[in-house]
């Protein structure tokens, strides 16, 4: 009896709890970094992921407004009624702080009354556009955890662009376009969250839902982040395992939900009609009672602790990581690279800790040429980082490019490796083997490779002969010069002088001086002796 009663209060317990917890606690909320646990070693510390609570993060945010001088009340003014917009018997003033609307009043405890809000100047310039940029700013690196929620005291703006910056408002890009016509305003069709899906999840789309003017119950903007995470969490949540999954492996989608700074960008305020009432510019303007913006510091799940000092966000970093987001190791920590943690596998995660580094241990085995080692994951071994004295290799046991082992040298002496000295003209590049000896050229020779072979000369290195004094003689007068070209007889030419001038023109005849042979050359004399011959064998007739 009592047993059943005891399996029925059990069951009741479960499905209340299955109810009210908005998330199963399989789940795990990474709210701890490392716990104590009992092995065959003894006690030891197992390390998880984690990270810091949700907050309102409107805690910690600096405003600025541009152009600065934007909020009303200096010089004082007066301005329309929302609930009657030709009741114009308002007034704000700067220097009455019960009329005062200044920008902190956009982040003050609501639920007071009448309301408190921030109030831009009216549209008193118009045509001219009036346009706000509201920046907030943390300094820190943020991931959003629920809805941007902005409450307008006016009428909603007809357009604007909420944007985003990941480099502390070094570039900005855009997070959501909002206007009454999307096409209108931003050549865009006009769409809503409810018309993504898990793989269009991250474009950027420009909504007419919060665009309406002055409307009952029309104050409100929201930057939808809960309805993108049910693309991946199920309608109500309850799958975050999915959403974490994706998280851990798509770097854009956690890059989405991450930010440094936003930017509120009012472009045109709400008009409620097709045309602007010249006659009652004091209508126009923007209001703002309350932006909500709730995440967590980025800490890289190597922290639950976020603190605020000296207006700054820290994480209070686990793991053997340091940084203000926890995004690199310690000194003498770095055995393996840094990495973030991650998720998975639920509910504790990958802690990816730190790890000392070699050397900080005294087991750096570089033959005193590093003092630092590093761990290879990937290759499951441990490496020296930076070897001095012209060393390398996994221990600095080998040379570098270009120098050779001193023989002489024990591996530990800070000259055991001589640079190799090859000549750059004579040399294929200024490596060399083991003994210095260097790689030469063709015709180059010696351990240096400044020499050359015989038959070649040394010219900007070495090269071929093309005369010499013993087979490759200069002719017809020709005279070698340094081995490498014959000078020539102005009557002569070609590489040895073995060609006449003027047959290279075609100019050699009789009247030129260079198509008859010379008086005394062998040719003469042979034209002589045969015309004697012929003379004597028979009388030439005439």
């Amino acid at each position: 009896m009592y047993l059943s009663r005891f399996l029925s209060i059990h069951a009741l317990w479960v499905t209340v709890s299955s109810v009210m917890q908005p998330f199963p606690l399989v789940w795990g909320h990474y709210d701890v970094c490392k716990t104590q646990i009992y092995t065959d070693e003894g006690k030891v510390w197992d390390y998880m992921a984690c990270q810091p609570e949700s907050m309102d993060m409107t805690k910690y945010l600096k405003v600025k407004l541009d152009p600065p001088d934007i909020t009303c009340g200096d010089p004082p003014e007066t301005f329309c009624a929302m609930g009657n917009p030709y009741m114009c018997n308002n007034e704000c003033d700067a220097s009455t702080p019960e009329l005062a609307h200044p920008p902190e009043l956009m982040f003050d405890f609501e639920g007071r009354h009448p309301s408190t809000f921030w109030q831009s100047a009216t549209w008193k310039e118009y045509p001219k556009p009036l346009q706000v940029n509201i920046t907030l700013s943390w300094s820190k690196t943020i991931e959003l955890t629920d809805n941007i929620i902005i409450t307008f005291e006016s009428g909603r703006p007809d357009q604007m662009i909420l944007e985003k910056s990941l480099d502390y408002g070094r570039t900005w890009q855009p997070y959501q376009y909002y206007a009454t016509d999307c096409l209108d305003a931003f050549h865009m069709d006009p769409k809503s969250v409810k018309d993504l899906s898990q793989h269009t999840v991250l474009e950027i789309i420009c909504t007419e839902e919060y665009s309406t003017g002055y409307m009952t119950n029309s104050k409100i903007i929201n930057f939808e982040i809960k309805d993108r995470f049910a693309f991946f969490a199920g309608p109500r949540l309850r799958n975050m395992a999915s959403l974490y999954g994706q998280l851990d492996t798509t770097k854009k989608l956690r890059d989405f939900f991450t930010v440094t700074d936003l930017r509120i960008r009012l472009l045109r305020p709400a008009i409620g009609e097709i045309f602007v009432d010249e006659q009652h510019l004091a209508r126009y303007f923007y209001a703002i009672s309350d932006i909500k913006v709730q995440g967590r510091c980025k800490c890289n799940l190597h922290a639950t602790v976020c603190v605020y000092d000296n207006s700054k966000l820290t994480c209070e970093c686990e793991h053997n990581t340091t940084g203000p987001d926890c995004g690199k190791c310690k000194k003498n920590y770095q055995g393996r690279p840094w990495s973030p943690g991650s998720y998975l596998p639920i509910p504790k995660g990958t802690a990816n800790t730190c790890i000392p580094s070699i050397s900080s241990i005294g087991n750096c085995e570089c033959f005193g040429h590093s003092n630092r080692c590093s761990y290879i994951d990937l290759l499951n071994t441990v490496i020296c980082v930076s070897c001095k004295h012209n060393t390398r290799g996994q221990h600095c046991e080998l040379c570098r490019l270009g120098y050779f082992r001193n023989a002489s040298a024990q591996l530990d002496d800070e000259n055991v490796c001589i640079e190799c000295y090859c000549n750059p003209l004579g040399s294929i590049h200024d490596r060399c083997n083991g003994s210095g000896f260097c790689e030469c050229k063709t015709g180059t020779t010696g351990p240096k490779c400044d020499e050359c072979l015989p038959g070649n000369s040394w010219h900007y290195g070495c090269q071929p002969n093309v005369c010499d004094n013993e087979l490759l003689h200069c002719q017809n007068g020709g005279t070698c010069h340094n081995n490498v070209r014959c000078q020539c007889p102005e009557a002569y030419t070609g590489i040895l002088c073995e060609k006449l001038r003027c047959e290279e023109a075609g100019s050699c005849g009789a009247d030129s001086g260079q198509g008859a042979p010379r008086q005394g050359s062998p040719a003469l004399l042979l034209l002589l002796l045969l015309a004697a011959v012929l003379g004597t064998a028979s009388p030439l007739a005439f």
